[in-house]
């Protein structure tokens, strides 16, 4: 078997493998990394040189600039503006959109995305509309923005110092600028003018408050004498029942104690406001002998259903969204030991717009579920970032420290400098810029490493010698000489057309960034076929590597807003596919005038 065959054998695999989503995409990179190496289609002694390479450097130095743009107040005084934008849509979706385009092209975009994602949130609240009109253009507009400049998206990284890896000079920080913010400004009007009467309305999900209505849920249980509750803690409650019962409260002599920091154990005449269906009130009475209702001769103040009429001001109830790259995914309550490790209650779960009746304990969590979770304030902030959530909740948004922002503007702003007048390569300007936000207190050190995206970084670096054996192996070669094959009787540019084509749809199945690294190669092949310039070429595969509009697993942006705007898988291609088509209507043309033939 030749080794081209072998890399078309295991590249086929490894999509397989992607699509499939079972396990996460930076595990499955590596074992195609490792399976390259036994095959012999990569030196064991340069297995690893992908994570030393300079677009895996560059993207993690743009996550720790990005987190420190959002510690120093950039984006909340920006996001603040956004509010005020009124109640008409059509403002809203260009404000919305406009800003996470513009905040993209300086910052990674799903950064951009899950800074604006709350704030889009609370303006569907308080002008009534569903978040599904909002959101999906939200996602589209932060992958348009990544179209406009280098450190954009992780393609265009990519496609750079693939460039500079053959030609010896690679694409500066704006050399994405002219056609990027073409095509970027065109999707924008798309998407305000007539797109967003393309995305599906999901009834259901008008509000997430909808999702979590706790009043419909939430039960007094009460402790009564001889009960055989009486003396055991919360935690022994929950293994009596065999169930992860979130109890929100327990309250004691008319003072309320949040379940998640009672430490006591239950007395007779106790209160405990619990998450319960009718299958888990008749666990509670069975095993434990509690009783619905506060008290006797209160029973007629409750709902015939038992719902509670406790306030649950206070109880510190946040939403937050579980991301592609959560340590959540496929894992359960149990398995995360979400209260004893993070002293996290877990309320509900909804997915697809609605809220799953399933028992807690069974729900193995999915990219884009929304989770309603009880916990102390600073508690819920810190485990919600280790375990990968993006808090959805409202919140008050601050300006930071004006000195902060000034800083983090300033070293950006030297670093870009750097880049443009080719003082410093990329990855050494960015690299340095985010060690001195570190060393000038702009991001606390843990954050900066808690900003670096683990499993990108993974992906870039098993990836990068997989996609260079694709091309040492002769596999781009045979690709690019079929469609030179197809295409010879045919304008250069209906070649152009296919590759965009052929990377969007890759794109839309695999990580972006995989998708620019297998294609480039591609790319390079055709126009060393057509003896025409290299640049059109990647300039076509960095854009449509980008155009990832038709489902929710071709990137993070629209995964994250899946949950919260009640999408199916099947919403997205309603606005993706025409927008898809607008932007390669201006790609193409605009590659060819700005870098011709």
């Amino acid at each position: 078997m030749t080794d081209s065959t072998l890399v078309f054998t295991l590249l086929g695999l490894t999509l397989v493998a992607f699509i499939w989503g079972r396990f996460r995409y930076d595990l499955v990179a590596l074992a195609a990394l490792l399976a390259a190496v036994l095959l012999g289609l990569v030196p064991a002694e340069e297995a690893f040189l992908g994570f030393g390479h300079p677009a895996v450097i560059t993207v993690a130095a743009v996550l720790v600039l990005s987190r420190g743009f959002e510690r120093s107040g950039l984006v909340d005084l920006i996001a603040e503006q956004t509010l005020r934008v009124g109640e008409r849509l059509v403002p809203q979706l260009l404000v919305l959109t406009g800003t996470v385009l513009v905040l993209s092209g300086v910052m990674n975009n799903v950064g951009a995305l899950a800074l604006m994602l709350p704030v889009a949130i609370r303006m569907a609240r308080e002008h009534d509309t569903p978040p599904s009109v909002l959101l999906m253009p939200l996602a589209f507009g932060s992958l348009l923005g990544g179209l406009t400049t280098l450190i954009g998206t992780p393609p265009n990284i990519i496609i750079s110092s693939y460039r500079g890896s053959l030609t010896g000079e690679s694409f500066g920080m704006f050399s994405f600028f002219p056609v990027g913010a073409v095509v970027a400004v065109c999707g924008l009007a798309f998407i305000v003018l007539l797109g967003w009467r393309l995305v599906p309305r999901r009834a259901g999900s008008a509000s997430t408050e909808d999702m979590f209505d706790t009043a419909h849920y939430l039960v007094e249980m009460r402790v009564p004498e001889a009960a055989n509750a009486e003396g055991w803690t919360l935690l022994e409650l929950g293994e009596a029942v065999e169930e992860t019962l979130p109890v929100l409260a327990v309250v004691r002599d008319d003072k309320r104690h949040a379940g998640h920091t009672f430490r006591g154990v239950l007395r007779k005449g106790d209160i405990l406001l619990v998450e319960a269906g009718p299958d888990d009130m008749k666990l509670l009475e069975d095993k434990a002998g509690l009783e619905v209702g506060p008290t006797p001769d209160e029973d007629d103040e409750a709902s015939e259903d038992g719902a509670s009429r406790v306030d649950t001001e206070g109880l510190q109830l946040m939403e937050a969204v579980v991301r592609t790259d959560s340590m959540m995914v496929n894992r359960t309550v149990a398995q995360l030991r979400l209260h004893h490790q993070y002293g996290l209650h877990l309320v509900a779960v909804a997915r697809d717009g609605g809220r799953l009746n399933q028992r807690l304990r069974d729900i193995r969590f999915r990219p884009g579920d929304v989770l309603l979770l009880q916990g102390g304030e600073n508690e819920l902030t810190e485990s919600l970032t280790t375990l990968g959530c993006l808090p959805l909740a409202q919140r008050e948004l601050g300006i930071g420290q004006p000195r902060l922002l000034l800083v983090s503007l300033g070293i950006f702003a030297v670093a870009i400098l750097a880049m443009v007048m080719d003082w410093l390569p990329s990855s050494v300007a960015l690299t340095a810029a985010a060690l001195v936000s570190l060393l000038a207190g702009v991001l606390p050190l843990r954050e900066g490493y808690q900003a670096i995206d683990g499993p990108v970084i993974v992906l870039l670096g098993a990836m990068i010698p997989v996609g260079q054996a694709l091309e040492t192996s002769g596999g781009a070669g045979l690709i690019a000489e079929s469609m030179l094959a197809l295409g010879s009787g045919w304008p250069v540019v209906v070649t152009l057309g296919g590759l965009f084509l052929l990377t969007t749809l890759l794109s839309n199945v695999v990580n972006n960034a995989a998708a620019a690294l297998l294609m480039a190669p591609i790319a390079a092949s055709l126009a060393q076929g057509f003896e025409t310039s290299l640049d059109p070429f990647l300039m076509v595969v960095a854009i449509s590597a980008s155009c990832a509009f038709l489902t929710p697993i071709g990137h993070q942006s629209n995964t994250l807003v899946m949950g919260p705007g009640g999408y199916r898988f099947g919403d997205y291609w309603w606005l993706g596919l025409p927008l898809s088509l607008v932007v390669m209507a201006v790609t193409l043309p605009m590659v060819l005038w700005v870098w011709p033939l």
